[in-house]
């Protein structure tokens, strides 16, 4: 016996067969299947993209944080060794001892480091300057190279008109004519950032060029 299901406009039953019922019902189940299966397709290709950009706020930002970290540091450091005197200066060399107001620069990046538990990659105040410029590097403490490099230039000069930032190596710029001229101390932080954004836009199948260093530099007017 046939079983009708809704009714038409003369009250005749539309469907008229359980057994068409059933099929429409599947019908209707796996209509509702497929969606969900779209919606795991269009979840699985939109996956990698957030992920890359999640990783990519979060790694700019804290590279940007640490820009402004070093900047700072690298700003008071210039200023502690340009207010101290100038008489420790007089012929550097690799024999005579590195001059009180360039540790006391070095000591103040150091300890801006260790105190905010920056890895400081072991580095120590050695080696030979150039002309007045001294530099260190550290690549130890686990730090992947280029590691840590400290320069402090106590006879940068530069022009008193002058409104740029001074080089990321703290080197004098070159100045032609009659200028007047002022001398500072300069003072370059350059720490090595591994980003991890290249590594999520790698799996993507892009390449990505990002400097291997985050560098700050500063410049303060010596007073002695």
């Amino acid at each position: 016996m046939a079983i009708g299901f809704g009714a038409g406009s003369h009250g005749d039953p539309l469907i008229r067969s359980p057994h068409m019922w059933n099929k429409i019902s599947e019908l209707a189940r796996l209509g509702w299947r497929n969606d969900r299966a779209a919606q795991l397709v269009e979840f699985a290709v939109a996956l990698p993209l957030l992920a890359l950009f999640v990783v990519g706020i979060f790694d700019f930002s804290n590279a940007f944080t640490l820009k402004q970290k070093f900047t700072n540091i690298a700003r008071d450091a210039a200023r502690v060794a340009a207010a101290d005197p100038a008489n420790d200066l007089y012929s550097p060399s690799a024999t005579a001892p590195i001059p009180l107001s360039v540790m006391d620069a070095f000591r103040d990046v150091d300890s801006y480091l260790f105190l905010n538990r920056i890895n400081d990659c072991g580095i120590v105040a050695s080696g030979s300057p150039v002309g007045m410029t001294w530099t260190f590097t550290g690549t130890g403490n686990g730090c992947p190279p280029p590691g840590l490099t400290i320069i402090i230039n106590r006879g940068y000069y530069f022009s008193a008109a002058a409104a740029s930032q001074p080089a990321s190596n703290c080197s004098t710029p070159q100045l032609g004519g009659a200028q007047t001229v002022i001398i500072g101390t300069c003072v370059s932080i350059q720490y090595v950032y591994q980003w991890r954004f290249g590594g999520v836009a790698n799996i993507l199948g892009a390449s990505t060029v990002l400097p291997t260093t985050i560098t700050a530099a500063a410049v303060a007017m010596n007073e002695n």
